[in-house]
């Protein structure tokens, strides 16, 4: 026999385990889904199970257009504007182009080999800003974060306009709806990644793999025709430019600007990085050959259109008036548009799909920071840097938080640069190579520290390769990082000297600002910590436990805090009414009597019509009397359906129930009563009377 209500598990054979059971008796799988409001499970889906997180981690064919998307997509623009840059000098200065391509691809071979080196060492998922705060400090591991974020905000934000910019490009009608696109994009972009990482991934894959086939093919037909003496030819080719008159400094410092713009191409490449934890298992090595194929790819791709580019003349100019003979009150066509056209033809089929596919890619480029941004945001706050609710997985197992957070930021952004792809590139890789620069001096400092622990160990360890990494792979790291970190320093320094006055100051404004609000919040939380530290020296002195019933009205929600109150069953209960008028209170104690409520009504009067001073008198006046009680107060508390109803209500219970909090050794109770209004909401009344329902009777 066993106890009412018990329930014994039966037994199992040896090495079999028993499922765990809830409190009810239910075996923990079986839990039904929670209820949802229907709007969100339509955008968003059904909730996910924290144990399903392993089923959505990602392949690599399905990781490359997640986390590679920003990077293949810059080959849309920074081909462009390395070319336009230039034009500013003239027509003969696309004579350097070749060269500052080569450079920008060799720069790219080197971070992406860095790169490699950061996944191995630091598999994580914090990239340069693990890297910087564990080898550097705090300081530079939080300068790192900032920019990081920033560049991510600027990703979104630039990789929408683009996406525009090639959209307005194939269809000029749409030009004065420029912002609304860009707006309306990263809404639908931030619904698709709240679904979840591998519904994303299946909406982001076929884009971004056309992207990559049909450009390919394009660069294909394009140099098959150079090499048989029918090179393409581009709308732009028989402008002529209005250059500029320069000094050989400014020629110099024009070379610069082109090349830093043409940097451009490297942003998205720390990304792979900074979403290890998303690969599946083996998670280093994943990721590492993600970040390869993502490189060569996009090697490959930026070389063969700025080649393209070259061969069919494509003018590009900073200010389409400056190009002689061209209508500059209609938009300026696209370096991707104009070598599509040269190449297959204008609204041909072909050009059609290359301006789609690099449409969506350069929508889909954003992505890239939704996935970046929040995983990062996590790290941070796991670290104390951010709030903690960065650190929250949503219903779809992703951080929905971080997700909105960016994609609120980087609408602000579009609505303040009217989505203007020039103005935002200037303030853009500023972010990319403040991170790059600091992450590789950090990744120096953590190849020659493990140098030396290997040089301290015995012989017997370092033949046995007990060491985390072998002699020769610290070397080869410290010999790609240190080069890495030579080389992205400079460019930084390139970067800001070319970029400052065109409007990046803004981010090295922004940069230092996020910083020292990051150091804030570390510095707030931790004296809060040990603020509510425990310590031995905690006395437990309270005697008495007292429950008030704050009462309106004899209503059915007062009765509701009564029965609970009741069901508790405190020292003693009373139910208290702040009375601001005699008419009322007389009123109420005359219901009160006329129902016989099974606990004593306490009046206190409130000439000045406040309701949380009175009661904090009542309790200090009752713990003079008799001794220092815990007092618990019960509020009821209306939960409605409609937004509006809010507005009708007066909301004094969650108000009182603030500043009660502030009194020392009083807990609140709120009771919510469910009006039908609710029922749009939860699918339910909350209507059993008071006792019914543990008594076992139900109500309809």
């Amino acid at each position: 026999m066993t106890g009412f209500g018990r329930r014994i598990a039966p037994k199992l054979p040896a090495g079999v385990v028993s499922p765990a059971v809830t409190l009810d008796g239910r075996e923990s799988g079986s839990d039904p889904v929670p209820e949802v409001p229907i709007a969100k499970r339509i955008l968003l889906g059904d909730p996910l199970a924290s144990g399903d997180a392993d089923d959505h981690l990602l392949r690599k064919r399905m990781a490359l257009p997640i986390f590679a998307s920003d990077a293949l997509s810059s080959v849309a623009y920074a081909p462009q504007e390395l070319l336009m840059i230039l034009l500013i000098g003239g027509t003969a200065f696309l004579a350097f182009s070749p060269w500052i391509a080569a450079a920008v691809v060799v720069l790219l071979v080197v971070v992406v080999l860095s790169y490699r080196q950061l996944i191995k060492a630091y598999p994580s998922g914090g990239g340069d800003y693990e890297v910087a705060r564990t080898n550097l400090g705090e300081l530079p591991g939080v300068v790192v974060a900032s920019a990081l974020l920033v560049d991510y905000i600027l990703t979104v934000a630039v990789s929408v306009a683009s996406g525009v910019d090639n959209i307005i490009s194939a269809l000029p009608l749409l030009n004065s709806w420029r912002v609304e696109l860009a707006v309306g994009f990263v809404v639908l972009i931030v619904i698709v990644n709240l679904r979840g990482v591998r519904e994303a991934s299946r909406a982001f894959a076929l884009p971004t793999y056309i992207f990559i086939g049909s450009v390919g093919v394009m660069v294909i037909v394009g140099v098959i025709r150079w090499l048989l003496g029918d090179p393409p030819v581009a709308t732009s080719a028989a402008y002529s430019v209005q250059a500029e008159d320069l000094s050989q400094a400014a020629v110099i410092l024009l070379i610069l600007r082109a090349f830093s713009s043409g940097c451009s191409a490297l942003t998205g490449v720390e990304a792979v990085s900074n979403g290890v934890p998303a690969f599946r298992r083996p998670k280093a090595k994943n990721a590492q050959k993600t970040l390869t194929a993502m490189g060569l790819v996009a090697i490959l791709l930026f070389s063969g259109l700025t080649l393209i580019a070259l061969v069919s003349g494509v003018h590009y100019a900073e200010n389409p008036c400056h190009l002689i003979g061209f209508d500059c009150t209609s938009p300026q066509p696209s370096l991707m548009a104009q070598v599509a056209s040269a190449t297959f033809g204008m609204n041909s089929i072909p050009f059609f799909i290359i301006q789609a596919a690099t449409a969506c890619v350069l929508l889909l480029a954003a992505n890239t920071a939704f996935n970046g941004f929040p995983l990062l945001g996590a790290v941070l706050a796991r670290d104390g840097y951010a709030p903690k609710s960065l650190n929250t997985r949503g219903d779809r197992l992703v951080f929905s938080n971080g997700m909105i957070v960016l994609g609120i930021a980087a609408i602000v952004v579009l609505i303040a640069s009217r989505a203007n792809l020039s103005t935002l590139i200037q303030l853009y890789i500023i972010g990319v190579f403040v991170s790059f620069s600091i992450g590789q001096v950090g990744m120096v400092r953590h190849w020659r520290r493990e140098l030396r622990e290997m040089n301290t160990l015995p012989a017997e360890a370092r033949t046995q390769n007990s060491a985390r990494f072998t002699r020769r792979e610290i070397r080869t790291g410290l010999v790609i990082n240190s080069l890495g970190a030579a080389l992205t320093a400079s460019v930084f320094l390139i970067v800001t000297v070319t970029k400052f006055t065109h409007g990046a100051w803004l981010v090295f404004l922004a940069i230092p600002l996020l910083s020292l609000l990051m150091v804030g919040i570390s510095r707030y939380y931790r004296d809060v910590e040990h603020e509510i530290a425990y310590d031995d020296d905690t006395r437990f002195g309270a005697s008495g436990d007292v429950a008030l019933i704050m009462v309106g009205k004899l209503q059915k929600p007062v009765v509701k805090a009564i029965d609970y109150a009741l069901a508790a069953r405190h020292d003693k209960t009373i139910a208290l009414h702040v009375a601001v008028s005699k008419e009322s209170a007389q009123e109420l104690q005359r219901e009160w009597q006329e129902h016989r409520m099974p606990v004593p009504l306490v009046i206190v009067e409130s000439p000045y019509r406040a309701y949380a001073q009175p009661v904090t008198q009542f309790i200090t006046a009752y713990r003079e009397k008799h001794g220092p009680a815990v007092v618990t107060v019960y509020l009821p508390q209306y939960i409605v359906g409609h937004w509006w109803e809010s507005l009708l209500h007066n909301r004094r219970a969650r108000r009182l129930a603030q500043q009660l909090m502030l009194v020392h050794g009083v807990t609140i109770t709120l009771v919510p009563w469910l009006l039908d209004s609710s029922e749009l909401i939860y699918g339910r009344r909350s209507r059993p009377l008071p006792g019914q329902e543990r008594a076992g009777r139900s109500i309809d």
